[in-house]
């Protein structure tokens, strides 16, 4: 199987962020859109799972990139860049959610799969139905899977970006991964299940 549009791996990806930090803090805010391009779409997916809204994901990331853009040696000060960018999305998203009613927090973790590319996804339904699942998991524990399984952060790094213990991180994922897994098996075909466990 040919992996030539397989994504950079996270410590590929962690580079390419700190050398669009680097650019940002040598020309200014004229070269944002080079980091705007490289990870906005991955942020607004991580933002999604706090707000359970794309809309309210997509303002999250842009405060935080017009605060950065605002100070463009922010960035390259800091010792992991991504990790500092996922903190703050984290923090413009909790902040949304407490200005939103209550009343409006049901959203639909599926706006996420625009991420992918239809040609991307051997099982779409597959995916639908892990993202449907994950809907169902506390915040607190959607966030470890989406930053786990899909930016391929340890746990250490996963804790750095949340504020918690790396234990306390491990002990989330598997107590997620063992409901998401149970829901699909019993809701779905069991090759969903398995695709899960193929991202972990």
């Amino acid at each position: 199987m040919s992996h030539s549009t397989a994504p950079p791996s996270a410590a590929a990806f962690s580079q390419r962020v700190r050398t669009s930090a680097r650019q940002l803090a040598e020309l200014g805010e004229d070269a944002i859109s080079g980091l705007i391009d490289l990870t906005s779409l991955r942020l607004v997916r991580f933002a999604t799972t706090l707000t359970r809204n794309q809309h309210d994901a997509e303002d999250a990331v842009q405060a935080t990139l017009v605060k950065i853009a605002a100070q463009p040696g922010r960035l390259h000060q800091c010792t992991d860049p991504w990790a500092y960018l996922l903190r703050m999305v984290r923090n413009e998203s909790l902040m949304i959610l407490r200005r939103r009613p209550r009343w409006n927090l049901i959203g639909d973790l599926c706006d996420l799969l625009t991420r992918c590319r239809v040609d991307e996804l051997e099982r779409e339904e597959s995916y639908r139905a892990i993202w449907k699942a994950l809907r169902t998991l506390p915040t607190e524990q959607s966030e470890v899977v989406v930053l786990k399984i899909w930016e391929e952060m340890t746990f250490a790094g996963i804790a750095g970006v949340l504020e918690i213990s790396p234990s306390t991180a491990a002990s989330r994922y598997r107590y997620a991964i063992a409901k998401l897994n149970g829901q699909l098996r019993e809701q779905i075909a069991p090759s969903s299940s398995e695709d899960l466990q193929h991202h972990v």
